[in-house]
């Protein structure tokens, strides 16, 4: 009787794993037959019917970086090199400057929580790096309600800023990417994060002195997944160098803490890197674009 109960036992605990294992193939494969089905059946004249029209605002000077915010269609804030930060709540219709009297020049990036679009963080110093580049001054700035008014939180040192990333559920938790001083060797190039919203930073992120970071972003839905690019660049008065020792692909799987050169894997390509830009799918997170 006891062989016959262990027997049953088993077949059983055989029975539930089988069920679930299979449950789970099966809903992967409907995932994946959903995403490829999405990609397979749009409709082309939806994007055909798409035309492009400047909606300004015709004051800001380039635009360094330009979000929106999630939920609030209407609502977009844009970075300028030579314009500082513009708010429009109308969906471009009109805009109106949200920095003036807390700080000005030269931006490189602006950035909405997602779990509180009131919270915002904007970085200094293009990113745009052109002959007639602007750096910028102050560093990182934060703003409880939407744009005014604004504090600064630190990186003084950053002059060019990259990109900035919030945890998309804590917006105490950020990263920005630090270009430097285009002009000589600096220590203070990299990645840096705060835990604090901005009240204490460390660099998690260094390559060498001539090399700052350009991109970084998060894996939608795994934010402990993140990958970055570096850049070795020096600007001189009558020349612009890019490429060299540092410029790479990183890779973090613990929200930036430690992180892996992965420049040398299988398909990216070989000799000299310059500026680069990384994202990944949300609709397969497998599947990460790098350019």
């Amino acid at each position: 009787m006891n062989s016959f109960k262990t027997i049953q036992a088993l077949v059983i605990c055989f029975l539930l794993l089988l069920f679930f294992t299979t449950s789970e193939n099966l809903a992967q494969r409907r995932r994946r037959g959903n995403a490829t089905a999405a990609t397979k059946t749009f409709d082309q004249k939806l994007y055909d019917a798409i035309q492009w029209r400047s909606i300004g605002p015709f004051r800001g000077g380039r635009a360094s970086g330009v979000t929106g915010v999630k939920g609030k269609p209407t609502v977009a804030y844009m970075a300028a090199t030579g314009g500082s930060v513009w708010k429009t709540t109308d969906a471009g219709q009109t805009w109106k400057n949200i920095s003036d009297g807390y700080f000005g020049g030269s931006m490189g990036e602006i950035a909405v929580s997602e779990s509180d679009p009131n919270i915002l963080y904007a970085g200094t110093g293009e990113k745009t790096l052109r002959g007639n580049v602007s750096p910028g001054y102050g560093g990182m700035f934060k703003s409880y309600d939407g744009g005014k008014p604004w504090e600064n939180i630190g990186l003084p040192n950053s002059s060019h800023i990259g990109n900035i990333i919030i945890h998309p559920k804590n917006p105490d938790i950020v990263l920005v990417a630090v270009i430097g001083n285009l002009f000589k060797d600096s220590p203070d190039r990299g990645i840096y994060k705060t835990s604090d919203g901005g009240k204490t930073w460390n660099k998690v992120l260094f390559a060498n002195n001539r090399t700052g970071a350009a991109d970084i972003t998060f894996e939608p839905g795994n934010a402990r997944m993140v990958y970055a690019t570096t850049w070795n660049v020096r600007r001189t008065p009558y020349s612009l160098e890019s490429g060299g020792e540092g410029s790479a692909l990183w890779k973090s799987t613990d929200l930036g803490e430690i992180w892996e050169n992965i420049s040398g894997n299988k398909g990216l390509p070989e000799g000299l890197w310059g500026i680069s830009g990384v994202s990944v799918s949300a609709v397969n997170p497998d599947r990460v674009y790098y350019w």
